[in-house]
C-alpha cells in the first residue's frame, strides 16, 4: 500500500470528526487490501517478535513509542497501548489496550497498528482487544505483581520517564486477591476505606497502609506490589514502610493532612449474572455481496470442531460473558481475514453488547483454551501451523476477578504468560556470596549452584543494541539468617550505586526463580541445595541421603531442587537424582524429557559419583530401600501429556459474598491462601484444599462450588471425583502439581516472610 511509513500520515488537525474520518478510511483500506499489496511497516516493528518475551508501545500523537521495560505494568488511563507477547516457539499474541479516558483517535490508531503488526508477522498472531478493568486472563498473566492504572495520558503531558523518580506523590488503591489492580486515586483521606490496602508513594519512601478490616492475603498481595514499585520503578532505591490504620506516622499526615474518619469496607458490587453462562452461538462470516453478513451455524454450544470450514471465517458469540471470538480459516479470502477485528466490533454494536466486551481473533492452530472449551470434541494436531511454527500452549492458566458463578469459571482460561526474558542468558555473569556483611566472589566453576543457607548477588551484563545493560539478581535462601537477608539488600544497593544506578534489581526468594535467571548458566541446570552453605567452613553437613527434583520450565530452562528424600516426592513427569552413601540413582519418570535426563547427568557429575539409570516401573529393591520404602507418589497421566493444563482457583467470601477467582501465571505453593478454600482442577479430578484459617461459610459452600463447577463445564465433563484435603495433610497426588513442595512452608508466617523483604 505505502511502504516504510514510520507514522500514519494524515492532516494534523485537532478536529476529531476529521481525524476519525481519516482513521475509518485507512482502516477500511487496510482491511480490504489485496494479498499482493505490501502493508505499512512501522520502524518499531523491526524488533517485534525477534526474541521471546513482552514488548509494549504507547500511542503518542498517532505514532508508536516504546515503554521502558522497568515501567511495564503501568498504564495511563487516558492512553492506548499496543502489546506483543512472543513465545519461544515462536507464536505471537497482540493486545491493544484502551484506557477509560482514551480518545477515539488513539483507540483507532491502536487498532490500525495492531492490524499492521499482525500483517508484518504473517497474519498468524492471536489478537486481543483489551479495555481497562476488563482485561483478558492472558493479558493479566503478563503482570504477576499486578497492574497499575495512572491518571492522565499523552494529551495531558504525562510521559513514561526512565528515572529513579523521587518527586513522585501518588495514592494507589489496591484491589483483588488473585488479579491485582492498583488504581491511582485522589491524594486525600476521603479515598481510603477500612477494607482495602493503599500505597502512598512519595518517591524515596513508599508506605503500605492497611485498613483495619483488611485481611492477611490482601496485605500479602499489596506488599508484593509495593516491592515491585521499589525494585522496578525506583531500581531498589526506596524505603518500604508498613502502616496500620490508626498508627499513621507524621510523614503521612504531612502529605494527606489531619486524618478524617475512614469509610467502612465496601463489598465489590459487580452485578451477579448467573443465567445463561457458558452459552454461546456460532456464526459464519461472508462478504460475498461486498458487505459483511453473518449466518447462524449453531444456536447453542457445545459445538463440534468439524463445523469450522477451513475456507471460512466464524464468530463465536459468548457475549453474555463479555467474550466474542473470531476464528480465521487458513483458506478464507484475505479481505475477510484482515477485517476480522472490525467484523467483531461491528457484531458487538449490532448485538448491543457492552463496550467492555473482550475480542479475541484466532488463526487456525492458535486457538486459546477459552475458545476450545465450547467444543465437545476438540483435538489439537500437535498444536502446529506449519513445519516450524508450533503454537506452544503454556502450562498454567491466568486470572480474572469475577463475581461468583460456578459456570463462569470455565471462561477464565488462557495461555500462560512466561516471565519476561530480556535475552537468552548468554551475557556475562558474576556471582558473589554474602558473608560477614560483605560480598565474597564465588568460584566460577560452581556457578549455578545455590545453597539455602546463603544469600547471593548475581550481576548479569548483556548488550542491547550498542548499549550495555545490567541486572542484579539478589537470591535469598530460605534458611539464611535475618542478618544475611538485610546485608544482601544493603550490598545490592551498594553495587547498584557503584554502577551509577543503571542496573535493574530483581529480588528472588529460593524456589521462585524466574526463567531468565535459570538460563544464565551456559546450558547447565540451576542447582538449589535445600540448606547448607558454599562457604569453606560451612556450618552444616549435608545429609547422607539426598534427592534432587529436575524439571524443565516452559521457557526450556532447567532447575534442580533438593527435596526431602522420600518416595512420596517422586513425580511421573520428571527426573530425580538419588544419592545414598553407597550409590547414585538417576530415576526417569514416564513423562520426563531427554533434556531433563541431560541435566541429571550434570547433577551426578557435581555430586562426583558414578550413577545407575532407573526407569519408572523397573526400580531395583535397593532404590526403594534407599528412599525409606515404596510410597504412593504423583502418577497422574494428565501430568505426562499436559494437554489440559491444571487450573487453581481461590474460593473466598472476604467481600461479603462467595467469589471464586483463578490464580494467575504459573502457580506455586505460595498461591495457596491459608485463609481460603482452593480448588485445583487437574482435568481428571478436582481437589478442594481447605486452608487452616478458612471460615465456616467457605468450608460449607465449597463442595457445592466444586459440583457446580463440574456440572457447568462447557465441554461436558461429568461425575469427576472431588477430593477434599486439609492444609498440612496433602497427599502426593495433590503436591505433585507443585514443583518442590515444601511441607514446612507454613511453619513461618507468609506475611512475616514478605515483610523481611521490606
Amino acid at each position: 500500500m505505502y511502504n516504510n511509513y514510520n507514522r500514519i500520515l494524515w492532516p494534523q488537525t485537532h478536529n476529531s470528526h476529521v481525524n476519525t474520518f481519516y482513521l475509518n478510511l485507512i482502516w477500511n483500506l487496510l482491511s480490504s487490501a489485496s494479498p499482493s499489496v505490501t502493508m505499512v511497516s512501522h520502524k518499531e516493528f523491526e524488533t517485534a517478535g525477534k526474541a521471546p518475551g513482552l514488548q509494549i508501545w504507547r500511542v503518542e500523537n498517532m505514532d508508536l513509542k516504546p515503554v521502558p521495560k522497568n515501567l511495564y505494568g503501568n498504564f495511563y488511563t487516558g492512553d492506548a497501548y499496543l502489546l506483543l507477547y512472543t513465545t519461544t516457539a515462536p507464536s505471537y499474541y497482540i493486545h491493544m489496550w484502551m484506557g477509560n479516558e482514551c480518545s477515539q483517535d488513539e483507540s483507532g490508531a491502536a487498532a490500525i497498528f495492531a492490524t499492521q503488526l499482525d500483517d508484518f508477522l504473517g497474519g498468524g498472531p492471536v489478537q486481543f482487544r483489551e479495555v481497562q478493568n476488563n482485561e483478558s486472563l492472558t493479558f493479566l498473566g503478563y503482570f504477576k505483581s499486578g497492574i497499575k492504572y495512572k491518571q492522565g495520558g499523552v494529551a495531558s503531558g504525562f510521559h513514561h520517564v526512565l528515572t529513579n523518580d523521587v518527586d513522585v506523590k501518588r495514592l494507589l488503591h489496591i484491589k483483588g486477591r488473585r488479579a491485582i489492580r492498583a488504581t491511582e486515586v485522589e491524594m486525600s483521606w476521603s479515598s481510603f476505606n477500612k477494607g482495602d490496602c493503599f500505597i502512598v508513594d512519595l518517591g524515596k519512601e513508599i508506605y503500605q497502609w492497611c485498613g483495619s478490616d483488611c485481611n492477611r492475603f490482601e496485605r500479602l498481595k499489596a506488599s508484593q506490589l509495593a516491592i515491585d514499585i521499589r525494585d522496578n520503578e525506583r531500581n531498589g532505591r526506596a524505603k518500604l514502610i508498613m502502616v496500620e490504620d490508626g498508627a499513621e506516622p507524621d510523614a503521612l499526615t504531612k502529605v494527606l493532612g489531619p486524618k478524617s474518619s475512614i469509610t467502612p469496607a465496601t463489598p465489590d458490587n459487580e452485578e451477579v449474572e448467573t443465567s445463561n453462562k457458558k452459552k454461546a452461538a456460532l456464526y459464519m462470516i461472508s462478504d460475498a455481496s461486498g458487505s459483511m453478513k453473518t449466518s447462524v451455524v449453531a444456536q447453542t454450544s457445545p459445538f463440534k470442531q468439524e463445523m469450522l470450514s477451513l475456507d471460512e471465517c466464524y464468530i463465536l458469540d459468548n457475549g453474555v460473558d463479555k467474550n466474542v471470538f473470531v476464528w480465521k480459516g487458513p483458506n478464507a479470502n484475505t479481505s475477510e481475514r484482515k477485517a476480522a477485528m472490525k467484523a467483531a466490533e461491528q457484531f458487538i454494536k449490532e448485538k448491543n453488547y457492552s463496550s467492555k466486551t473482550q475480542i479475541q481473533v484466532l488463526p487456525a492452530g492458535g486457538e486459546t483454551t477459552l475458545f476450545k472449551q465450547f467444543f465437545s470434541n476438540w483435538k489439537d494436531k500437535d498444536q502446529t501451523t506449519g513445519p516450524t511454527k508450533a503454537y506452544t500452549i503454556g502450562k498454567i492458566a491466568h486470572v480474572e476477578q469475577i463475581p461468583f458463578d460456578a459456570s463462569s469459571l470455565h471462561n477464565n482460561k488462557a495461555m500462560a504468560a512466561q516471565h519476561n526474558m530480556v535475552d537468552d542468558g548468554s551475557g556475562k555473569v558474576q556471582i558473589w556470596r554474602v558473608e560477614g556483611g560483605d560480598r565474597v566472589p564465588v568460584d566460577p566453576s560452581t556457578y549455578g549452584q545455590f545453597f539455602g543457607g546463603d544469600c547471593y548477588l548475581i550481576l548479569y551484563s548483556y548488550k542491547q543494541g550498542s548499549r550495555e545493560q545490567h541486572i542484579i539478581y539478589t537470591w535469598q535462601g530460605l534458611k539464611s539468617t535475618q542478618d544475611e537477608l538485610a546485608a544482601s539488600a544493603f550490598l545490592t544497593v551498594q553495587l547498584d550505586d557503584s554502577m551509577g544506578g543503571a542496573p535493574v534489581q530483581v529480588r528472588v526468594t529460593q524456589g521462585q526463580e524466574p526463567p531468565h535467571l535459570m538460563s544464565l548458566f551456559k546450558g547447565k541446570p540451576m542447582i538449589i541445595h535445600s540448606g547448607g552453605t558454599s562457604r569453606k567452613d560451612g556450618q552444616t553437613k549435608t545429609g547422607s541421603m539426598r534427592l534432587f527434583h529436575i524439571r524443565q520450565s516452559s521457557s526450556r530452562a532447567t532447575r534442580t531442587v533438593e527435596v526431602e528424600p522420600s518416595a512420596s516426592n517422586l513425580n511421573t513427569n520428571d527426573v530425580f537424582v538419588l544419592k545414598s552413601p553407597d550409590c547414585v540413582f538417576v530415576w526417569k519418570g514416564a513423562g520426563a524429557s531427554e533434556e531433563e535426563m541431560v541435566a541429571a547427568k550434570y547433577v551426578v557429575s557435581v555430586l562426583g559419583r558414578q550413577s545407575t539409570d532407573v526407569v519408572e516401573g523397573k526400580e531395583p529393591a535397593g532404590f526403594w530401600s534407599a528412599l525409606g520404602g515404596k510410597k504412593e507418589y504423583q502418577t497422574s497421566p494428565t501430568l505426562q501429556k499436559m494437554v489440559k493444563p491444571p487450573r487453581l482457583f481461590g474460593c473466598s467470601n472476604k467481600t461479603g459474598r462467595l467469589v471464586v477467582e483463578e490464580v494467575p501465571g504459573d502457580f506455586t505453593q505460595s498461591d495457596l491462601a491459608t485463609d481460603d478454600v482452593m480448588l485445583l482442577d487437574t482435568w481428571d479430578q478436582i481437589f478442594l484444599w481447605i486452608g487452616k484459617e478458612a471460615n465456616e461459610v467457605e468450608k460449607r459452600e465449597s463442595p457445592k462450588i466444586a459440583k457446580d463447577y463440574v456440572d457447568s463445564d462447557p465441554s461436558g465433563r461429568h461425575g469427576l471425583p472431588i477430593t477434599t484435603i486439609k492444609q498440612g495433610a496433602e497427599p502426593p497426588t495433590f503436591t505433585g502439581w507443585f514443583q518442590a513442595w515444601d511441607p514446612n512452608m507454613w511453619d513461618t508466617d507468609p506475611l512475616e516472610r514478605i515483610r523481611a523483604r521490606f
